[in-house]
């Protein structure tokens, strides 16, 4: 099993900016693709980046430029900078893992991200 614990979501103005942090406990860290997923009223959940254990990551297009992903292996912390924020971000978003080896994956609580003046 593994805990996910996200933190840093709230409100901002449009072009602000917020980092999102997600602190996993249980199994091997690095034995995990760390993901965020958003999911905005009335729409699916959506992949946002991802990161493997060496650091490879991806994004959708809509956050390219803006958002970083990254993660500290010695603290099994994965953040999720967003910069740029648009109100289009305004989401729940989702803290994930997803085992590099078989299919085990584990999702946050999620945290409230609102883009609004």
């Amino acid at each position: 099993q593994v805990q996910l614990v996200e933190s840093g979501g709230g409100l901002v103005q449009p072009g602000g900016s917020l980092r999102l942090s997600c602190a996993a406990s249980g199994r091997l860290f690095t034995a995990y693709y760390m993901g965020w997923y958003r999911q905005a009223p009335g729409k699916q959940r959506e992949l946002v980046a991802r990161i493997t254990s060496g650091g490879s990551t991806n994004y959708v297009d809509s956050v390219k430029g803006r958002f970083t992903i990254s993660r500290d292996n010695a603290k099994n912390t994965v953040y999720l900078q967003m910069n740029s924020l648009k109100p289009e971000d305004t989401a729940v978003y989702y803290c994930n893992a997803e085992a590099v080896l078989g299919s085990d994956a584990y999702w946050g609580q999620g945290t409230q991200v609102t883009i609004s003046s």
